[in-house]
């Protein structure tokens, strides 16, 4: 490879003005043949390349495998870059940061939906820029949850975080997908606020936005997201119901990590409501589904409960 800089640098340009005549050259032999193919206007296969990558990370993690999806991501950042493609750049930026945040390292999942909503600000992608925040808020919230404090501050910072939902969202409303994912977060600060039919109102909001669209994962999620309302606010019985239809949802999607999830959360529900040898069915349920799908840590922590 010939270096750019230096005294090659006069050799790289002529180089490549020689291609360059040599394909002018070749252009003018072949134009006069009909039956040759014209070129595309654009090529996109590494874009789409990219994008299966991208779609593939964000499966493999919606299946609780987090650190395989961020290696798959890695490829697909790479082709993001390598096309200089904007918005590939800061879809697999913002992907990149749930599936950190999952994996317990926050500040450098909040990094990179910084660093995905001033790039999408910069290059007028006002959808995905909005899209980076929402997911910023939903982490702020869920740790939020985990604040063994709570109280009146915890509730000021909810306040807050569902006034920025609500700007965001008139940015995303015309995106039914990323108006479905704000949907959620609304939800998921309402239920921290204990409102809960405003949180329950917002969830299936999104809910029927997954189920037109056939987003058989996402409404699996979002039936879940219901029965934790339900079940916080002491209706027992019902979020056994949501959790059911999320059960169901997870079967036709064949996502076994939703399905464990679902079933250690009935044993919860279970537990709560009196009802400890069906608790005890649920979670040997899940802890088997978790094995079954290459993670036996989540079991074994199922199968040490009393």
């Amino acid at each position: 490879m010939v270096k750019i800089n230096g005294e090659n640098r006069g050799k790289y340009f002529g180089m490549r003005g020689l291609l360059f005549l040599g394909a002018i050259f070749l252009l003018a032999v072949f134009s006069g043949c009909s039956s040759t193919p014209k070129k595309p206007v654009e090529i996109f296969t590494d874009r789409n390349m990219a994008a299966n990558q991208l779609n593939l990370a964000n499966q493999t993690a919606a299946r609780g495998r987090f650190s395989d999806a961020l290696l798959i991501l890695e490829e697909a950042r790479r082709l993001a870059l390598s096309t200089d493609d904007p918005a590939l750049r800061i879809k697999t930026s913002t992907s990149r940061g749930s599936i950190l945040f999952s994996l317990g390292r926050q500040a450098e999942a909040f990094r990179e939906w910084e660093n995905a909503s001033t790039e999408a600000d910069a290059a007028g992608q006002s959808v995905l820029a909005a899209l980076a925040r929402l997911y910023t808020i939903r982490a702020r919230i869920v740790l939020l949850g985990t604040d063994p404090q709570g109280g009146k501050q915890t509730d000021d910072a909810a306040v807050e975080f569902k006034n920025q939902i609500g700007k965001e969202m008139l940015i995303v409303k015309a995106d039914p997908l990323s108006a479905a994912a704000g949907y959620v977060t609304l939800g998921m600060a309402e239920k921290q606020l204990k409102h809960w039919t405003e949180a329950e109102d917002a969830v299936t909001a999104a809910l029927k936005i997954h189920e037109k669209n056939l987003y058989l994962e996402d409404s699996a999620y979002d039936w879940f997201l219901i029965a934790s309302i339900r079940s916080v606010s002491g209706k027992y019985d019902s979020a056994l119901e949501a959790l059911e239809t999320a059960i169901s949802f997870d079967r036709r999607a064949e996502n076994g990590f939703g399905l464990a999830s679902s079933w250690q959360a009935k044993g919860e529900v279970y537990q709560k409501a009196g009802r400890p040898e069906e608790a005890g069915s649920a979670r040997r349920r899940a802890a088997e589904i978790f094995r079954a799908i290459g993670l036996p840590d989540n079991a074994a922590k199922l199968e040490a409960q009393p």
